[in-house]
């Protein structure tokens, strides 16, 4: 037990103490050099626009997390019956692979302009964003996890005569669910960025928006206080599909 703790205890102790130095070494460097506010503000002067701001910021991040989780959630929800009948159909594989790798290399920058064009504003352009995102790592991850199935255990299967269902669900959905697991991670860190691309196309509202807007009008220390809460959801998001691994993948 106490060495559980001990671990806990370098888990999150050593995180908030290079967070407390970066913020330090930022609030000596900004004010040793006398960098103007609007170029660089000081960690003390984003916290105080922060506050000033709380209402606006907490409606615009309300927003932005909206996007993110409903787009991460369209993308899982689509990304995973796709994988599996890419495994289960080999043909699929090399017709549907180049079209994925093709969509993935292109950049979501570039295209967000044409989804809004096609989709219209709202919300619908920005889940769009955020499924392209986070469609690409879950379908790749998937599918290596449900091929990594050894193949002992498949012959074993098969010699007990169990259906394709029964493989699927004792033993390739168990050996997959890592792999699943580490897509829908990598996938999460990168929604909370896919829903800011969406929101700096023909938005009204979002972190994105209220970045854009406030760099334009010189309020950096604004704008360094939206990427803040964004760097806090996207934490909070990654530690929360991290708790679901745990719940789900259990190694006693």
């Amino acid at each position: 037990m106490a060495r559980f703790w001990r671990s806990e205890w370098t888990r999150w102790t050593l995180p908030c103490v290079s967070l407390a130095a970066l913020l330090v070494g930022w609030q000596l460097l900004v004010r040793g050099l006398d960098i103007q506010e609007w170029i660089l503000p000081a960690p003390t002067a984003v916290g105080s626009t922060a506050l000033d701001w709380h209402t606006e910021l907490f409606a615009h991040g309300w927003v932005t997390l909206y996007e993110t989780v409903l787009g991460f959630l369209v993308a899982v929800a689509i990304a995973l019956p796709i994988s599996v009948l890419v495994v289960y159909v080999p043909a699929l594989q090399s017709t549907l692979y180049p079209v994925l790798l093709a969509l993935q290399s292109i950049p979501k920058v570039a295209v967000a302009p044409l989804i809004t064009l096609w989709v219209g504003f709202g919300i619908a352009p920005k889940v769009v964003v955020v499924f392209l995102v986070c469609f690409f790592p879950i379908v790749v991850n998937t599918i290596a996890g449900l091929q990594s199935t050894p193949t002992a255990m498949l012959h074993l299967m098969k010699s007990m005569q169990a259906s394709p269902w029964q493989v699927f669900k004792r033993v390739r959905l168990p050996v997959a669910l890592p792999s699943i697991m580490v897509g829908c991670k990598v996938a999460i860190t990168l929604a909370v960025i896919g829903a800011v691309i969406g929101e700096f196309v023909g938005s009204e509202e979002g972190l994105g928006y209220l970045i854009l807007t406030s760099t334009a009008q010189s309020k950096t220390a604004l704008a360094f206080a939206a990427l803040a809460i964004l760097t806090f959801i996207s934490i909070v998001l990654y530690y929360l599909v991290e708790l679901v691994e745990k719940l789900l993948i259990r190694w006693d």
